[in-house]
């Protein structure tokens, strides 16, 4: 009988967290739902108004005017884009609101390749919005020198 007791304890302190990851999660595939949609609206909801993105670019930090000001003149013309995601990783904060997630993620771009999506989220009004999302490069090492004499080739741009 302990062990039924002790097996339920676990299922039940692993059961919000599974929760909250899973509702993450969604956050996350609507995200790329609605870019592959051009839905600027639903898009931008996903968001949290002073939250930033952080392109492939060195000049892509943006916040989400900036942002929005860069894709909705694609979106308007139905151009999004599509990321495939193949792994996932969510980690909800151990804190007592529960209220501050990470993730970083695998994923595929027809234009692009193989990429990565990281960001934070936070719980807002009890949904999760994206705080910041990352999206880079996932650069094979044996790549890496060549990579690394491109970026050195190219002229400093600055900040936007």
């Amino acid at each position: 009988m302990s062990v039924i007791a002790l097996a339920l304890v676990a299922a039940l302190q692993t059961a919000p967290a599974a929760t909250e990851e899973a509702r993450i999660g969604a956050v996350l595939d609507q995200l790329n739902v609605a870019s592959t949609a051009a839905d600027t609206t639903a898009y931008f909801s996903l968001f949290t108004p002073d939250a930033r993105f952080i392109g492939t670019d060195r000049t892509e930090r943006w916040s989400m005017a900036q942002f929005r000001a860069f894709t909705e003149p694609y979106f308007a013309q139905g151009k999004g884009w599509t990321y495939t995601p193949s792994d996932r990783v969510i980690t909800v904060a151990d804190i007592d609101c529960r209220c501050v997630a990470w993730f970083d993620e695998q994923l595929s771009n027809a234009s692009y390749g193989a990429t990565r999506g990281s960001g934070v989220l936070r719980l807002v009004d009890g949904q999760w919005k994206i705080e910041q999302y990352v999206l880079s490069f996932a650069v094979p090492n044996e790549a890496s020198k060549a990579v690394v004499a491109a970026i050195k080739a190219t002229p400093e741009q600055p900040a936007l």
